[in-house]
């Protein structure tokens, strides 16, 4: 096969955005452009590596395995070109994907303490759903990546092999409400009270998640503000504009005027926190980052806060 390092760079992003346009606005390129770079691809590899769909384009076996190599091919690549220009790094890089909300709840508590453990690590991290994530690990583009699931926790692809995937914890997600107005001094909502509700969401697509809405509302929701940011989010709940559901350890990062509530009337909903890596032997750089994760995790809290709770601390998705 007669492959370059710039069609294997497009295979690998094509695979972890999920679409020809994502990876081209991604590369710099235009849709044109990768849209050659991937026929020329099959061409050479005399087979199918991507498979069209309606909700955009997934690798085929024959492209996962491509995909493996490339991994390898192109890490030795930049790896050469380090040594050839004199930058070789000093520190171990390892690069870490978070879910929405676990950079708030997860990510600087495990930095700290990664900084005094084991200050040769050097860490990078990017922020998405957990869709997204999961992509960006099986390209390549990420080393490690804090993902959560819903019972019954089932894989989170179909490919193959699956992902190493170990527990951090489980949180219980609760409703973010103004503490002032109707739901003033509660700490709990039932169901049917927020079929009215206006909700505060994170925006959705055919394959992403709707986040910030009650899985189990009846009927359909009354959206009024859209926003991926959950500062941005927890402060449109403080001003009395909406409200968005939270994973309840997000209780010590509370701006003032938010409160959370348990609903009532519906099961609970449960979050799973997962560190999740390809499978193999990891890097002992990747294994440190996986026990900073873990250790500090424990140490926000599992249930929701009660009202005293939330004023001490000033006060899935």
């Amino acid at each position: 096969m007669d492959i370059s390092s710039a069609g294997l760079r497009v295979l690998r992003q094509i695979a972890e955005s999920g679409s020809f346009t994502a990876a081209a606005a991604r590369l710099g390129y235009t849709q044109s452009a990768v849209s050659r770079q991937a026929a020329a691809l099959e061409r050479s590899a005399g087979t199918t590596l991507f498979e069209r769909r309606p909700d955009g384009v997934r690798l085929t076996p024959a492209g996962l395995t491509l995909l493996r190599h490339a991994h390898t091919i192109l890490a030795s690549l930049a790896a050469a070109e380090r040594e050839l220009t004199g930058t070789v790094p000093r520190t171990e890089l390892v690069r870490l994907g978070v879910f929405l909300s676990a950079g708030a709840a997860i990510l600087p508590a495990a930095l700290a303490y990664l900084a005094a453990a084991d200050p040769q690590i050097t860490v990078t991290t990017s922020e998405g759903t957990t869709p997204t994530l999961t992509r960006a690990l099986r390209a390549g583009s990420l080393d490690l990546a804090v993902l959560t699931s819903r019972p019954p926790h089932r894989p989170f692809d179909g490919d193959s092999p699956r992902l190493h995937v170990e527990t951090v914890a489980d949180t219980e997600l609760v409703v973010a409400v103004p503490s002032t107005g109707e739901f003033a001094g509660r700490t709990k909502v039932h169901v049917d009270e927020l079929v009215d509700a206006a909700w505060i969401a994170t925006p959705s697509s055919s394959s992403e998640p709707l986040l910030g809405v009650w899985p189990g509302l009846p009927g359909r929701p009354r959206i009024v503000h859209s926003a991926r940011d959950w500062l941005t989010k927890l402060h449109l709940v403080a001003g009395g504009f909406g409200v968005t559901t939270v994973p309840s350890r997000l209780s010590p990062v509370l701006p003032p005027g938010v409160s959370l509530l348990r609903v009532d009337g519906a099961p609970p909903e449960i979050r799973r926190v997962l560190v999740a890596r390809l499978p193999g032997h990891p890097t002992p750089a990747i294994t440190a980052v996986t026990r900073a994760i873990t250790s500090t995790a424990l140490d926000f809290p599992a249930a929701a806060p009660s009202r005293h709770e939330l004023r001490l601390s000033h006060g899935e998705d």
